[in-house]
């Protein structure tokens, strides 16, 4: 029986849809568990007009009905002023029916990141999305300093989630240290939903 770990993201230039497939990869070497990689709609396109059945780019749409039958929850999103994006926020808010049923309660879950620059408030955005894991009662899973990409990184990585630092124009790569790290938290949210089935 395969373990599931659903990886929900929002993304505007590319990044965190990138960082999504990266950490996608650490979750598929562990052994019995699988990633799949949803989208949310941007919250503009679901005011303006009914967001399309499929996304043009990236990842399918996430259906809410689908969230609670995974064994595990991974959430990205770009940083907003220092937090998360409207659009995965619109996300969250729909999850009450999971909470009131606590389809998420026990299982491991992890938040990552993409920022315009170093200080673009990376620490803050991973802090913000791990707030409603919390109140779903899920077990975080951060990034602990025993991995050495985490002490000598010069780019993205927190002790909270994985982060990307893109740039202004979103043009800047994933960088050795941000890939392992990506990778290293899905690895870290598989293992620890395999230890609990």
């Amino acid at each position: 029986m395969s373990i599931r770990i659903l990886i929900v993201y929002d993304s505007n230039g590319g990044s965190t849809y990138a960082m999504a497939k990266k950490i996608a990869l650490g979750v598929n070497g562990v052994d019995t568990c699988e990633a799949v990689i949803r989208s949310v709609p941007k919250v503009r396109e679901q005011i303006e007009t009914p967001a399309p059945a499929v996304p043009a780019t990236g990842a399918p749409y996430v259906q809410h009905d689908e969230v609670a039958g995974f064994d595990g929850l991974i959430i990205g999103s770009p940083t907003h002023f220092g937090n998360m994006s409207a659009s995965l926020k619109h996300f969250i808010d729909q999850s009450t029916p999971y909470w009131l049923g606590g389809g998420l309660a026990g299982k491991p879950a992890a938040a990552f990141t993409s920022t315009g620059s170093m200080h673009g408030g990376q620490e803050s955005t991973l802090l913000s999305m791990l707030i409603p894991l919390l109140h779903h009662g899920m077990i975080i899973c951060g990034i602990p300093y025993t991995h050495p990409s985490l002490m000598k990184t010069k780019t993205g990585g927190t002790p909270y989630g994985a982060s990307h630092v893109a740039g202004e124009k979103d043009d800047v790569p994933i960088s050795e240290d941000e890939i392992a790290l990506c990778q290293l938290l899905g690895q870290r949210v598989a293992s620890v939903a395999a230890k609990l089935q």
